[in-house]
């Protein structure tokens, strides 16, 4: 039987062959937004077993794993490596249809050699297989980093942390892949979660400053982005439920700052203005240094109370929301960093597919600043969208509404260090995509024209698009 992961799977006509081997396989990979540990790259760590590096903190198989009927027990329980492992093994074939079948497949042939069906009769082999392989140095976390071609993995980090572990990365002589922190602010935004008060206080004692009111809590962010930015920081994140904006008065920003500093909930428009005026005030801040400013908005997270008080957030318990409201809020928060001239260059992610041309649209109205091509991007599918058809949805509304060229392409936003299949996964399903444009003549054949198309949005724009020195 034919291998089910060959050389030409997922491209389905000759264009889509000759556009990935001539010219997307082997680019290398500008990872510009994970959630890997860089405690982990640090220490170099080496993993016990197969369940250790693949199923520990993977909630989408975590997820597939529950819809099994399998026993929370043998998915984040004390059941042992190997029952975990055997539990996962047994799912998979019922996971046809899933990305996860396809990821499932290329990982364990990429980085282990193996090119079997994974089930419950083969499950011990494959097993063995991995863990032989895994007691091998090329397999620690900086060798399974190397060998993914890998030149630049941005990390996501809270901005009272002290980014010690990528002191270390850089004086690692023998490592020459670019690990930067990403400024993650989130806990700061959300002045009506209970995490609010915790990040005040851990950023009261790493400023050593006393944060009493807005300008003072502000000028203490500032300077955690400039400690960022010293450290080889030049993006931020922000991962919303909703897009927030509201116009304000900057007299109404102290009272509410000083409520949510208390602990008291403040009222949604409140909560809105607070947003909004910390987001127009981070902007500057990575404008003014060159940043990128990364938006993820559109999950409802922690659905199953039941389960989030048993095991906490980011167990798999999330899933897509439904904004009332976006297009608005949306151009009006573009507009008002436009209008001060602080929009930083933008990517913007939205979990809800049915947004696509919405967001492909909106980019558009803010292409203003000559020299910068794509200022303004819709980010890649991301969470239940880094599908095939996700992705697939998220090119083609990109193609439709904007300049599918200038896209910064693919990113893992993933905790696994055998997750950078997934962008062959995005190439195969790339290069498919343009080689049936061209087969069905919407496309010219030039070698040329296709050439740079493919090798830019694999690699070289997100490369010329952040300011990183690769």
């Amino acid at each position: 039987m034919e291998s089910f992961i060959h050389d030409n799977f997922l491209l389905n006509n000759k264009f889509a062959v000759d556009l990935y081997h001539h010219y997307a396989k082997n680019m290398p990979i500008y990872d510009y937004h994970c959630h890997l540990s860089p405690k982990d790259i640090a220490e170099n760590k080496k993993f016990n077993n197969i369940t250790e590096l693949w199923l520990s903190g993977d909630h989408y198989k975590w997820r597939a794993l529950r819809a099994h009927g399998i026993e929370e027990y043998f998915i984040t329980g004390d059941a042992s490596d190997e029952e975990k492992f055997a539990a996962w093994a047994e799912t998979v074939p019922f996971t046809i249809g899933n990305a996860l079948y396809h990821w499932t497949h290329i990982e364990l042939k990429r980085y282990f050699g193996v090119d079997e069906l994974l089930n419950k009769d083969n499950w011990k082999k494959v097993y063995h297989r991995c863990n032989e392989l895994l007691h091998q140095d090329e397999y620690s976390v900086q060798g399974l980093i190397k060998s993914s071609n890998l030149k630049v993995i941005c990390t996501t980090d809270d901005p009272t942390d002290d980014l010690y572990y990528h002191d270390q990365i850089k004086q690692q002589k023998d490592f020459n892949v670019k690990v930067l922190p990403t400024f993650r602010p989130d806990k700061g935004l959300e002045i009506n979660k209970e995490t609010f008060v915790d990040f005040v206080n851990q950023l009261e004692e790493i400023t050593n400053k006393t944060l009493t009111d807005f300008e003072d809590y502000i000028e203490a962010l500032e300077e955690r982005v400039q400690y960022f930015h010293d450290k080889g920081s030049r993006l931020a994140d922000h991962g919303l439920s909703e897009i927030p904006f509201a116009y304000f008065e900057k007299n109404e920003l102290d009272p509410i700052f000083k409520a949510g500093r208390k602990g008291e909930r403040v009222s949604k428009e409140d909560e809105i203005k607070f947003k909004s005026a910390l987001f127009i005030f981070l902007a500057k801040c990575y404008k003014k240094r060159n940043w990128a400013m990364q938006i993820h908005f559109g999950a409802i997270r922690n659905n199953n109370v039941k389960m989030y008080r048993r095991l906490g957030p980011d167990a798999g318990f999330d899933s897509i929301s439904d904004q009332g409201e976006v297009a608005a809020p949306l151009n009006a928060l573009l507009n008002a960093l436009d209008s001060e001239d602080c929009l930083p260059r933008t990517i913007i992610y939205n979990l809800n597919p049915i947004y696509n041309d919405l967001i492909g649209s909106t980019i558009q109205n803010f292409q203003t600043e000559a020299g910068i091509a794509g200022k303004i991007q819709f980010g890649s599918g991301w969470w239940f969208n880094d599908t095939k058809p996700g992705m697939i949805r998220q090119l083609s509304s990109l193609a439709d509404q904007a300049l599918l060229s200038h896209f910064i392409g693919m990113l893992t936003d993933s905790r696994s260090f055998i997750s950078y299949s997934r962008h062959e996964y995005f190439r195969r399903v790339l290069c498919n995509l343009i080689g049936t444009w061209v087969e069905e003549g919407e496309v010219p054949n030039d070698p040329t024209l296709l050439q740079n198309l493919i090798e830019n949005i694999c690699y070289n724009n997100a490369r010329n698009y952040f300011s990183i020195e690769v």
